[in-house]
């Protein structure tokens, strides 16, 4: 298991992506549009750097969803390899196969 305080850091830094997604999507348009004049998009480039650092998508570690581990993840399933295996032994996991021979 993780650390139960970086699981929380990564759940807090998640809701304040959805919280300010809007935003920044808005803000990222004024900056990306050449045809607007170079001061306006200046004031974006500005209000965009107010906006807190945590609140980007970047920001956010994809964890399992198991045990909170960030490394082996896999996206499709949510979950590390590890706890792929030890479920998929356990027969938990629909349509996995355990192959050995």
């Amino acid at each position: 298991m993780a650390k139960k305080s970086a699981v929380e850091n990564n759940e807090k830094k998640r809701r304040l992506a959805d919280k300010y997604a809007d935003k920044r999507a808005s803000l990222k348009a004024i900056v990306d549009d050449r045809s607007l004049p170079i001061e306006e998009r200046f004031a974006a480039t500005l209000k965009l750097a107010e906006l807190p650092r945590n609140s980007a998508a970047v920001r956010v570690r994809n964890r399992c969803e198991v045990t909170g581990r960030p490394r082996g993840f896999y996206r499709k399933l949510k979950m590390s390899r590890i706890s792929l295996r030890e479920l998929g032994n356990q027969g938990k996991i629909p349509g996995l196969v355990k192959s050995s021979w």
